[in-house]
């Protein structure tokens, strides 16, 4: 039998990774994190233990790799669900519903997540997450954004603390609301995205045109560096 190819071997390795990710969301959703064992996850995935850690430095760094896997699949699903569009407001509007759609339909995998980032082990690059990243970069460009460096990691700092609303234990805040405030930030009618039922909270119209806005202020000119 002759030895497999490279390009065979990076797909089994990238099937097995992905198994992993899978089965940490699946367990994490189902038991909580302290409750999964790294083992707990190996058996569910069908994988050796031993993969995890030549994958991954820890359980943290796993969790964080497979909730920005789940982010940017469900993103994606999103943006390129039928019909299919590239108008920049309708394409910010579900990005914005997808990321809130999480918080609300996973509490305890997003509330996992957002309390390792707060860590010490802070925010994990990887794969997945520069995916992620790169979807919302190209949500923000699509939007017309004249200054996607800074105005990409300011529309990932409203979505996180949205879901940190959303999840917060005792005092949380509904998900409608915190949709009404993004859409009016980003000049979107509610019915845009995947609207939730019963309409707009009160005092807050369908489109942004019933709402008086601010102007644009111009931004200042970056300084060159020499």
């Amino acid at each position: 039998m002759s030895p497999r190819s490279a390009s065979v071997n990076e797909e089994l390795r990238r099937r097995s990774r992905e198994r992993l990710l899978e089965a940490t969301v699946e367990l994490v959703s189902e038991r909580g994190y302290e409750a999964t064992t790294l083992g707990d996850i190996a058996e569910r995935a069908g994988s050796a233990r031993g993969l995890i850690s030549y994958y991954f430095p820890g359980k943290r760094q796993l969790l964080q790799s497979a909730v920005h896997r789940l982010m940017h699949l469900t993103l994606e699903e999103a943006l390129e669900r039928e019909p299919r569009t590239g108008d920049g407001r309708e394409r910010m509007a579900r990005a914005i519903d997808a990321i809130l759609g999480l918080a609300v339909d996973r509490p305890m995998l997003m509330r996992t997540h957002m309390a390792g980032i707060l860590q010490a082990e802070g925010f994990v690059q990887c794969p997945e997450q520069q995916r992620l990243a790169f979807l919302l970069r190209d949500t923000v460009t699509r939007y017309g954004s004249d200054d996607v460096d800074a105005d990409y990691p300011l529309l990932r700092a409203l979505l996180m603390g949205a879901v940190v609303a959303v999840l917060l234990p005792g005092a949380p805040m509904p998900m409608a609301r915190l949709r009404a405030e993004l859409f009016h930030r980003y000049g979107l009618d509610w019915e845009q995205g995947m609207p939730p039922g019963g309409g707009p909270p009160d005092g807050m119209p369908f489109t942004v045109s019933a709402l008086p806005r601010q102007p644009r202020q111009p931004r200042e000119p970056r300084q060159s560096s020499k």
